[in-house]
C-alpha cells in the first residue's frame, strides 16, 4: 500500500454504528435483531473485500432483508394457475388474513367466555362449515386433506380393508402416491375393477367382513379417455359398508364453472358416508382438511386419538371461518375473472412497457384452475409476452413477479394479480429492461 493510502477496509463502518442507521432500528423491530444483523455482517464483508463501497454499507444491508418476517416472500401470481401449488395455492382473502390478525392473540378458540369454562374447539367455524354443506349431519376439520383421509383409515380400516378402484390409486404429488399414503395407516388395499373400468359389481364381490370402507377417489390430476366406466357413489352405499368419497378439489357447491368437478353437497345427497376434502383449493381458505358426513361417523374421527395430531390451530379456524363467511376469496374472483376487463389491463400493461422500449406484445391465454383441480377446464384470458430472458429477473425482484414460460416467451397472465398491483408488475418488467431500453 502507498504511503498516505487509506485501507478501504479501515473505513468500513462499525456494526454498532451500522445498526444505529433508524432504517435498520425499524427493521429489526420488525424482522428481530439477528437477521438484521447479519444482513450487516454480509454488507460489510463486501465492503472489506472491495465488491461495495463502504458508504453503502446500511443501505445495501436493507436491501437485502426480507420485504416481511416469517422467511417467505410474497410472489405475483402472474403464471394463470389460479391454485399454484408451488406458490401456496389459494391467496386468501382480507377478510381472512384480518380473522388471522385478530385470532394471533388470546382467543376464545377452547373457551367459553358466558360460563368461564373449556368448550368445544372452533365450534364458530365448525358450525360455519356446517352451514355451508346443510347436507352434512356434522363435520370436523384437521390439518391438511390428505391428513383427513389419514384420520378416516385409521379409524375405520385399520388392520381391515379398503375397496378402491384400481383406476382411482393416484399419486397426489411430489411422489406421494394414495396407496402408500392408506397402507401407512395399516389399513389393506383392495383392488377392484380395472384401470379403465371398474362396475358396481365388482365393489359388492369385493365387500366382505374384512371391509372397513369403500372409497371413492375423484382422479383431479388426470383424466382418463376412451372405454372407460366408473361406479357412481349412489351405486355403492347399498353394500352395507360406509363409502367414503375423497373430492379432493374443495368444492362445497356447485359451480356452473366446473360442471365436472365433484363437491361436497353433490356428494352426500348422492349417499357417500363420508366427504374428504381440501380446504386451500377451490374454496379458497387455508390449508385444511374438511371432513363432513354422518354424525356417528364424525364423533368417531374426532374422538380417535390421531385426531389430536392432526388438529389445526386457532390462526387455521380463524381463516377458514372468514373464508366461509365472508366475501368472495381471489380464488374464485381468479376463476370467474371477466376475460375483458382481462385484455383492458393487459393492454395497458403492454402500452406501458412497450413505450419504453420492451418487446411486448398481447397475446391469448389458456389460464387453468391448478392444485390438481378440473384438469380439463381452460380459462379464457390474455397474456402480456415478454422475452424469455425476462422471467429470472422478474422471479428475483422485489416483490418478484411469477410468469410461465411458452416456446421461448415470458407470459404474464393478470388473472391472478390484484387490479391494484398493475403498477407493481410495470415498474418490475421496467426494471428488468436492457440498459439501452431504460
Amino acid at each position: 500500500m502507498e504511503h498516505g493510502t487509506v485501507d478501504p477496509r479501515r473505513r468500513v463502518p462499525r456494526t454498532d454504528e451500522v445498526l444505529n442507521d433508524p432504517r435498520l432500528i425499524a427493521a429489526a423491530d420488525r424482522l428481530g435483531r439477528a437477521p438484521v444483523k447479519a444482513a450487516v455482517t454480509a454488507a460489510q464483508q463486501r465492503a472489506r473485500s472491495g465488491d461495495l463501497d463502504p458508504a453503502a454499507v446500511a443501505g445495501a444491508a436493507l436491501a437485502a432483508l426480507p420485504g416481511s418476517p416469517g422467511g417467505l416472500i410474497p410472489v405475483l401470481n402472474a403464471t394463470g394457475a389460479v391454485l399454484h401449488t408451488n406458490l401456496g395455492r389459494a391467496a386468501l382473502s382480507a377478510a381472512a388474513v384480518e380473522a388471522i390478525t385478530a385470532a394471533s392473540g388470546h382467543t376464545d378458540v377452547e373457551y367459553d367466555l358466558a360460563t368461564g369454562r373449556r368448550a368445544r374447539r372452533g365450534r364458530a367455524t365448525l358450525a360455519a362449515l356446517a352451514a355451508a354443506v346443510p347436507g352434512a349431519e356434522a363435520v370436523h376439520v384437521v390439518n391438511n386433506g390428505a391428513a383427513a383421509l389419514v384420520l378416516a383409515a385409521t379409524a375405520l380400516a385399520a388392520g381391515r380393508e379398503i375397496v378402491v378402484s384400481r383406476g382411482e390409486m393416484v399419486e397426489i404429488g411430489d411422489g406421494f402416491r394414495l396407496p402408500d399414503l392408506l397402507e401407512s395407516t395399516g389399513a389393506r388395499l383392495r383392488e377392484v375393477g380395472a384401470t379403465n373400468r371398474t362396475t358396481a359389481a365388482d365393489y359388492a364381490a369385493a365387500v366382505g367382513p374384512a371391509t372397513g370402507f369403500i372409497l371413492k377417489v375423484h382422479p383431479s390430476n388426470f383424466v382418463v379417455r376412451g372405454f372407460t366406466g366408473a361406479a357412481g357413489i349412489g351405486e355403492l352405499t347399498g353394500l352395507g359398508v360406509p363409502v367414503v368419497a375423497d373430492i379432493g378439489s374443495g368444492l362445497l357447491a356447485p359451480d356452473p364453472l366446473l360442471p365436472a368437478e365433484p363437491h361436497a353437497a353433490g356428494a352426500l345427497s348422492a349417499g357417500a358416508a363420508l366427504v374428504v376434502a381440501s380446504g386451500d383449493k377451490l374454496l379458497g381458505g387455508p390449508q385444511a382438511g374438511l371432513l363432513l358426513g354422518e354424525e356417528g361417523l364424525i364423533e368417531r374421527l374426532r374422538r380417535h386419538p390421531l385426531a389430536r395430531a392432526l388438529r389445526v390451530g386457532k390462526l387455521t379456524l380463524a381463516a377458514l371461518h372468514a373464508t366461509l363467511d365472508g366475501p368472495a376469496t381471489p380464488t374464485r374472483q381468479a376463476l370467474h375473472a371477466d376475460p375483458d376487463a382481462l385484455r383492458e389491463r393487459t393492454d395497458r400493461l403492454c402500452a406501458r412497457v412497450a413505450a419504453a422500449g420492451a418487446d411486448a406484445t398481447v397475446v391469448v391465454s389458456d389460464a387453468v384452475v391448478g392444485g390438481g383441480g378440473a384438469p380439463e377446464v381452460t380459462l379464457a384470458s390474455w397474456a402480456l409476452s415478454l422475452p424469455e430472458r425476462y422471467a429470472a429477473a422478474l422471479r428475483t425482484g422485489r416483490p418478484p413477479v411469477a410468469g410461465r414460460v411458452e416456446r421461448g416467451r415470458l407470459l404474464l397472465d393478470l388473472r391472478c394479480v390484484p387490479p391494484s398491483a398493475d403498477d407493481t408488475v410495470a415498474a418490475a418488467i421496467l426494471a428488468a429492461l436492457p440498459p439501452a431500453g431504460r
